[in-house]
């Protein structure tokens, strides 16, 4: 991860990760037949777990806002100011130069994520606590703070910080009304 994050998808060689890792280069070949198979192993293994969690939630006993609170809140806390955020940034900077990683990534995490979101959002129409229908057509705009967060983390933080997790809250109350306080 260490190597594709510092140089790049297409300046990583194999060799740099080998003598990272401490191995010859032909051991990396016994378990990958070449760089993109073995970054599509580094997301799998660092990224679609986080996604993951978002469709293995069980039911909501609270509201929908809690649970989408709730990944949010995790998804903020092991992506953005983490090496897995990074590596985030890493894709969308060079997806569009390696369409087959762009691909992938596609699959593996933003299919996986947006199915999910969109059956949070569906239940949250079906209760009564989204009064927007639209907004499970674009599940996108529920994920949108993550996104923005992930890459103004890397080009802005260093001029002006962003309080991701304020974001989300009123982003949050723009969907689904200003939350009491009691």
């Amino acid at each position: 991860m260490e190597e594709f994050i510092t140089r790049g998808f297409a300046a990583t060689r194999l060799d740099d990760i080998a003598k990272r890792a401490g191995v010859a280069k032909g051991t990396i070949y016994l378990h990958f037949k070449d760089k993109e198979s073995m970054f599509e192993e580094l997301v799998r293994i660092v990224i679609v777990p986080v996604v993951a969690r978002l469709t293995a939630l069980p039911p909501p006993v609270g509201s929908v806002r809690d649970l989408i609170e709730a990944f949010a809140g995790n998804f903020l806390k092991e992506v953005i100011g983490t090496r897995r955020g990074d590596l985030v940034r890493l894709i969308v900077a060079e997806g569009p130069r390696f369409p087959s990683v762009a691909d992938f990534y596609y699959r593996e995490v933003v299919s996986r994520g947006i199915a999910g979101m969109r059956t949070l959002i569906e239940l949250g129409i079906a209760r009564g606590e989204i009064r927007e229908k639209d907004l499970a057509r674009y599940p996108q705009i529920m994920i949108a703070p993550a996104m923005i967060a992930v890459i103004w983390q890397s080009l802005f933080a260093r001029h002006a910080p962003l309080d991701a997790q304020d974001m989300l809250r009123v982003h949050l109350d723009l969907i689904f009304g200003e939350r009491r306080t009691t």
